[in-house]
């Protein structure tokens, strides 16, 4: 990939995850779906070990937006490598939000992205959520900070 090619990759993956990051704020789950491959495969940090397609993704999210009154999403420290249709990515991301009762709950977690090219869009084939634990405990760490 040239020089050109790459700023140009740089900047189509910072545009779709902007747009994401967008679709995130506003809690609209079809519009977050949008911006997934249809075969999507994704470990998210909630409720189980693994969604496959967008569908199946698309109704987690949805569910995940119901559990808060107020949302919290910052990206943090995004970076992406590409080589032809191909890309991977990596982000802290604080998240959170205000349950129904009132009580505000947020943490650092890690966020990993595989993404390709389909049909001169890119799309995000792989999401991998995940907040760091202590062994020794098994704890989750929700005070981990970069």
């Amino acid at each position: 990939m040239s020089a050109a090619e790459n700023t140009q990759a740089n900047a189509e993956l910072h545009a779709l995850l902007a747009s994401w990051l967008s679709a995130v704020h506003a809690c609209d789950a079809q519009a977050i779906a949008g911006h997934y491959s249809r075969d999507i495969l994704a470990f998210d940090a909630v409720k189980q070990l693994q969604f496959r397609g967008v569908e199946a993704y698309t109704r987690h999210w949805a569910e995940c937006l119901q559990m808060c009154t107020e949302h919290s999403f910052d990206m943090h420290q995004l970076s992406f490598e590409a080589a032809g249709d191909i890309a991977f990515g990596h982000y802290l991301c604080y998240c959170g939000g205000t349950d129904k009762d009132g009580v505000h709950n947020s943490a650092w977690a890690r966020a990993t992205l595989g993404l390709r090219r389909e049909q001169g869009q890119w799309k995000i084939a792989h999401e991998h959520f995940s907040i760091p634990f202590d062994p020794a405990t098994g704890q989750l760490l929700f005070d981990a900070k970069p």
